[in-house]
């Protein structure tokens, strides 16, 4: 449970973007008597709903938290948007007012807050319904160097960043399962971020991933989110239905007489928590046989890839970004990784950064829509 002092400034901050839409808005709406007592209610029950989408899950209540944190992540979600349009509105109509007409520029404050609104709730609405579908199939090929021909083909289906928790459970990571399996692939790749919460809370909820089959195995790593949920048990409780949870480690398969080896990493950030999960591209190689002709590397974050290309990798999986998310998210992954989304090149090391198969926070995605990928090889 954060402290005090935390909770205090969270709320305060929360308080003030939302005073701040308040005056920038309603003045320009013209809202007079209840009218504009009842906006700044609104406003007020904003700035209460909001923070529960993250707090709520703390409850022990369950039906209950998960019942508020469908709200405040629905109004956190809302919000984004009234916040970012609003602030881009603001930006855009300060240099006008010392150039246009007083007339027209009331006319222009009016209509631009309306549009505001009417344009938040719409992306609210339909990032609601992108995020809650199912996943779309994306089809990657990659192009891996003296690839012998019986690989060629070979098939990847990877999930990444599903986030079950309050608002993803049990039926939305079936769906999920039955589409993976429906793809038949060599092996499955489950690149980190699986949950938010704990095992005793949310087992039923991961119960259907014992149901995943493929040629070769499903293969697992940890994300960040999984250390915040309790990554040891996490980690049991996965390997007990059947995925093989890869530590900075591989292991070897033989597909059509070739080997083919699967290393995997911890999170880039894992050392934080446990020190002996520190993230370690260089060890989950060690003793892997040097003439394999693929040595596929999965790692939650894409950042990862600056030090694994400097090993024999050819081709690193990862996730953690969603792609943003929605806008303007987008905009702000480039700082923090290298990659945003999709098939990316360090040196000799192909990089594929899923956008993720499902969401974390609010129901909703824009610009970003979420994906099962399907990876087939080829030669270069």
């Amino acid at each position: 449970m954060p402290s005090r002092s935390k909770l205090f400034t969270l709320f305060a901050i929360i308080a003030a973007a939302h005073a701040f839409l308040g005056f920038s808005l309603f003045s320009a709406l013209n809202l007079e008597g209840l009218a504009l007592l009842g906006a700044w209610l609104v406003l007020l029950l904003s700035t209460a709903l909001l923070p529960m989408g993250l707090l709520a899950p703390m409850m022990k209540n369950k039906a209950v938290s998960d019942r508020l944190a469908w709200a405040g992540l629905i109004v956190m979600g809302l919000f984004s948007s009234v916040f970012v349009l609003t602030l881009l509105r603001d930006l855009l109509l300060l240099p006008l007012s010392f150039i246009v007409p007083a007339h027209y520029y009331q006319d222009m404050n009016e209509g631009s807050a309306l549009a505001v609104l009417a344009g938040a709730l719409l992306f609210t609405i339909v990032g609601w319904f992108n995020a809650r579908r199912r996943a779309a199939v994306v089809d990657v090929t990659v192009p891996i160097t003296d690839l012998p021909a019986e690989l060629v083909g070979f098939t990847i289906a990877q999930i990444s960043d599903i986030h079950v928790g309050a608002t993803i459970k049990r039926r939305y990571l079936s769906a999920i399962v039955d589409k993976v399996n429906s793809l038949n692939p060599d092996i499955i790749a489950v690149t980190g971020d699986l949950v938010d919460g704990r095992v005793a809370e949310l087992k039923s909820h991961t119960s259907p991933l014992k149901r995943l089959h493929s040629r070769h195995g499903t293969y697992f790593v940890t994300g960040n989110h999984e250390y915040y949920s309790g990554a040891l048990p996490w980690i049991a409780e996965l390997r007990r239905l059947g995925l093989t949870v890869l530590l900075n480690e591989h292991v070897t398969l033989q597909h059509e007489g070739h080997t083919v080896v699967i290393a995997g990493v911890t999170d880039y950030t894992a050392g934080h928590f446990y020190a002996e999960h520190a993230s370690d591209p260089v060890a989950a190689l060690r003793g892997a046989p040097q003439d394999a002709p693929l040595k596929l590397l999965l790692a939650h974050q894409p950042r990862s890839s600056f030090k694994a290309a400097e090993q024999d990798y050819d081709l690193q999986l990862s996730g953690h970004t969603h792609g943003g998310q929605f806008f303007p998210w987008n905009f702000f992954v480039r700082f923090q990784q290298p990659f945003t989304a999709g098939l990316h090149k360090i040196k000799n090391l192909w990089v594929y950064t899923s956008r993720g198969t499902g969401y974390w926070g609010p129901p909703k995605r824009l610009g970003a829509p979420s994906e099962i990928t399907r990876i087939r090889l080829s030669r270069a």
